[in-house]
């Protein structure tokens, strides 16, 4: 069952603004489909802030942009309860652990970078924070082992990781 973004809440947060559940979620399911337009890195915007323009890698030179709805607005974490999942260049977000109504939905960025051109200061605040959002070649590699086995680590990411072994 695929989720309604009208079961999903904008709230303003100390940091900007986020995405609450507005119902409880099971672990596996399905959150929403981020929508957007696809873009190769040349088309990306000049200068690009990734913090301002939303732009997500979904393949080695292949970006989703902003939609300009929720999807636009779901958060970061280092100790995330989401995590994306790449299908024919849809992308989608699915919960890796339960949610319940009234948690804030959040991914981990690095999850899906693979370019060593960008980061950011992080202010998850979570227990784990790392402090700084960076490739996923940077992350240790038991997390790396755990979001692999969790489904939600593009192939391209994949494909780059073994090259460099």
């Amino acid at each position: 069952m695929g989720t309604d973004l009208e079961e999903l809440i904008i709230v303003k947060l100390d940091n900007g603004r986020g995405i609450l559940a507005n119902r409880n979620f099971e672990s596996g399911e399905k959150i929403l489909e981020f929508k957007g337009q696809i873009l190769r890195r040349e088309e990306l915007p000049v200068p690009y802030s990734a913090v301002e323009d939303h732009y997500m890698q979904i393949g080695e030179r292949l970006y989703l942009g902003p939609s300009g709805d929720k999807d636009d607005l779901i958060n970061h974490s280092c100790q995330p309860n989401a995590g994306v999942k790449i299908r024919d260049k849809r992308v989608f977000l699915f919960s890796i652990k339960a949610i319940k109504k009234g948690e804030e939905i959040t991914w981990d960025y690095s999850t899906t970078m693979d370019e060593d051109e960008w980061e950011m200061n992080c202010n998850c605040k979570s227990e784990n924070c790392r402090r700084r959002i960076r490739d996923f070649n940077h992350l240790p590699k038991d997390l790396q082992q755990n979001y692999i086995s969790l489904g939600i680590v593009p192939e391209f990411i994949i494909k780059s990781l073994q090259k460099t072994i």
